[in-house]
């Protein structure tokens, strides 16, 4: 079951919340006696999504330079092929 919280508790004790919270407990978060939102401890397995693993790409991973400039190259020549399509 969750429990009820204001938001100004939360504020004055986020330490004593964020230690329930890592303990499995839940928190509905109320405000003038509405409720704003939940707090509730992550699940681990469905939080993070492994996109690509740049340690297989090159040993020791790869700068993140490289990784700016390939995005900006790649965003770059889209714009330019949408302004050749238009023409």
């Amino acid at each position: 079951m969750e429990k009820i919280v204001g938001l100004k508790d939360l504020r004055l004790n986020v330490d004593k919340y964020a230690k329930e919270v890592a303990k499995g407990s839940s928190f509905v978060v109320m405000r003038q006696s509405k409720p704003l939102f939940k707090i509730s401890p992550v699940d681990e397995e469905e939080t993070w999504e492994t996109v690509i693993d740049f340690t297989k790409v090159r040993k020791g991973g790869v700068p993140i330079e490289e990784i700016i400039a390939a995005i900006g190259h790649e965003r770059s020549s889209k714009s330019s092929r949408k302004t050749a399509k238009r023409i």
